[in-house]
């Protein structure tokens, strides 16, 4: 079978992840695969019976899980520029710019510390922060998306200087793959390698291959248990890009539709990213390699009426995150609470590199480990200045400081965050604790919004026959299907 041979990959990887680091005479490689958009429940090997991972699912079976991960949040609609910068500063969003000005990122520390370092794919956070990151890159996307089919793609040579203009002529996760697999093939193991493959699925155009697309119209997925035709009052976000994707009210024919080329596009990719662990099989010292999977933050697909990332729901702020390396447990997951931005510290403890001193993110290792059950007791989530969140184990908070509008939900009994508790009188005491606890991360931060105002905004809204124009970079059968000429 053909995955027989990756399968026994994974085990070489797990016997030698068992050796002390130290007992081997080279740092660990690092392969970090990054999805684009990707809801937390759409991996088969987390519970989803509906998709198809399975190259997802054995790194699933091969690391650890952590199952409560989030991106701390946005300043504005495109979440994925701050969650980038984040990731790669170690840094919260109050703490860091769009272009990672004055930090030293991810891939400049490793490619100080003797890493070749290669990048490919989704870069939205311009070009010196790259150059100062990676020593080449192939196939790369200056921006935030882009038709899959005619990805503007750079080149980055070796002298640092970006060359080589043109149009993709593969859809974008084969591109991407394509990259990455040509750069393993070369690597000659003298030096470990950080190779970087951020891939822009399933960011819309949701435009699968057809065939992919196929599978999931003719056994289409279930709606999302919270979905609702609209959002049920004006939080600040409901009329921009994303959203205007489908129309209001939003079907639920139109949902599934969109949720089959949203799983087309998780497959597709999940069968790149089995090609490019493949090619790691025959890279000198290929075995003694970090893999990270991630994905830059959720999106809402029908849930709560929306399509987007832009609230802070639990399906719009986390995001997967599996860890395979050096006494990472397989097939183990924790509910501990973590940030993309913990991946820059976790790196380098895992390596043996020591951090810039001035990180927001923390190690994960004690975890895996056991020397610490967690690494916070509690999550923040900010968005612009329309929202702000937190979370403890059980219970959530989120305000609408341009409305004085608050939602509280019971996590436990309510996952999918439907019944806000903020005006049942048995709360009041919860919701000035998880107000107070608010303040307290606001102050850690450095987060100075108000969290009411005098005037406040209305909350009613009704987008019923709202009209909409598609972007630039949908293909036409996609105009023609959700928009109409």
């Amino acid at each position: 079978m053909r995955l027989a041979p990756f399968a026994r990959f994974i085990l070489a990887l797990a016997a030698l992840f068992a050796v002390p680091l130290i007992a081997r005479a080279q740092r660990p490689n690092i392969l970090f695969l990054f999805a684009d958009d990707q809801r937390p429940d759409t991996i088969a090997a987390w519970g989803n019976p509906d998709i198809r991972t399975p190259s997802i699912d054995r790194l699933v079976e091969s690391g650890m899980s952590f199952r409560r991960n989030y991106c701390f949040g946005s300043w504005h609609g495109a979440v994925c520029v701050p969650s980038r910068a984040m990731l790669h500063s170690g840094r919260d969003m109050f703490n860091v710019d769009a272009q990672i000005s004055g930090r030293v990122t991810l891939g400049e520390l490793l490619r100080r510390n003797g890493y070749t370092t290669f990048g490919t794919g989704k870069w939205h956070n311009g070009r010196p922060s790259f150059i100062r990151s990676f020593e080449s890159g192939r196939n790369i996307l200056f921006g935030g998306m882009s038709d899959h089919m005619k990805v503007p793609l750079h080149d980055l040579a070796s002298d640092g200087k970006v060359v080589h203009e043109r149009v993709g002529e593969k859809h974008s996760s084969e591109l991407f793959a394509d990259a990455a697999i040509e750069f393993l093939r070369d690597h000659d193991g003298t030096k470990p390698f950080f190779c970087y493959v951020s891939f822009t699925a399933p960011h819309d155009p949701r435009q699968p291959p057809p065939d992919y697309a196929r599978r999931y119209y003719d056994d289409p997925p279930p709606l999302p248990a919270n979905f609702l035709p609209q959002h049920p009052f004006n939080n600040g976000q409901l009329v921009l890009r994303d959203e205007v994707l489908a129309a209001w009210p939003r079907t639920a024919e139109v949902i599934q539709d969109q949720l089959a080329e949203y799983y087309g596009l998780i497959s597709h990719m999940d069968a790149q990213i089995g090609r490019i662990l493949e090619a790691l099989r025959g890279v000198p010292g290929g075995e003694n390699t970090i893999i990270i999977y991630a994905a830059d933050h959720g999106l809402a697909m029908g849930s709560h009426g929306l399509l987007g990332k832009q609230s802070l729901y639990e399906h719009s702020m986390r995001c997967p995150l599996v860890i395979i390396g050096p006494g990472v447990p397989a097939g183990e997951s924790t509910d501990a609470f973590t940030y993309l931005f913990d991946l820059y510290p976790t790196l380098c403890d895992m390596v043996g590199i020591e951090p810039p001193d001035d990180l927001r993110g923390v190690s994960l290792r004690p975890i895996w480990t056991g020397e610490a059950p967690a690494v916070r007791d509690s999550v923040f989530l900010a968005y612009g200045d329309i929202m702000r969140a937190v979370r403890d184990d059980r219970w959530k908070l989120i305000r609408y400081p341009l409305r004085n509008h608050v939602q509280l939900f019971d996590l436990q009994e309510d996952p999918g965050e439907m019944v806000n508790l903020a005006k049942n009188p048995d709360h009041a005491a919860r919701i000035v604790r998880m107000t107070g606890l608010m303040g307290r991360w606001q102050e850690r931060v450095g987060d100075d919004q108000p969290l009411t105002v005098d005037d406040p905004q209305p909350l009613e809204i009704d987008l019923t026959g709202h009209e909409r124009k598609p972007d630039q970079w949908q293909p036409d059968w996609i105009v023609e299907k959700y928009f109409g000429r």
